[in-house]
């Protein structure tokens, strides 16, 4: 059965992504971290609440200050966000653990995307299969999937402990003088607590 590796956050896009996958790779499910905070950890206790195996994967630092600095000139969060997932799609091929490395990008997503040709292009220069299995999923279908299928806890953003990008670059952001208020809008996370 071929390894795949799936980018989590511990949230109910990528935990509805680790469910689809299950059944037909060996999964593993992956955190990013920059090593700024230990949110990584709250994905590691959806991880074990969904029974998957999971792990970090270290992302490099420079990258994450980059993202900030993006944010800050633009004064919203898409562009740095994209910088970030790009960079941990793009470690997570190079580690050479996983055939197949995967996210739970929706259809319906503004950012993270990732386009055919950066698809294509992950997968003739490492070797492995990009696998997007909500992709041709809206939030409305999501949503209703995940109330079938697993326990999740929702708030606000910048208070409820996920493993997503955010948490690591709000700190980020806060240390380098940013207004986290300002460029991050208000809203909704989820974090998985159980099937």
């Amino acid at each position: 059965m071929d390894r795949a590796g799936l980018l989590y956050s511990g949230g109910k896009d990528s935990s509805l992504a680790a469910l689809l996958l299950e059944e037909f790779y060996d999964l593993t499910l992956v955190t990013g971290t920059f090593g700024v905070t230990d949110t990584w950890r709250h994905a590691r206790r959806a991880a074990e609440a969904l029974g998957i195996d999971h792990t970090q994967l270290a992302l490099d630092r420079s990258v994450a200050v980059e993202a900030v600095e993006t944010m800050r000139a633009d004064g919203y969060p898409r562009n740095g966000i994209q910088l970030v997932h790009n960079h941990a799609l793009e470690r997570l091929a190079t580690d050479q653990t996983f055939d197949v490395i995967a996210d739970g990008t929706r259809r319906d997503d503004r950012v993270p995307t990732v386009s055919r040709a950066d698809a294509q292009s992950l997968e003739d220069r490492h070797g492995v299969e990009y696998v997007a299995p909500l992709a041709g999923f809206g939030r409305s279908a999501i949503d209703t999937l995940v109330a079938r299928r697993l326990q999740i806890e929702t708030g606000p953003s910048e208070t409820l402990p996920t493993g997503d990008y955010e948490a690591e670059l709000r700190v980020l952001l806060r240390d380098r003088g940013g207004d986290v208020e300002a460029i991050f809008p208000s809203h909704v996370q989820s974090i998985t607590t159980g099937r």
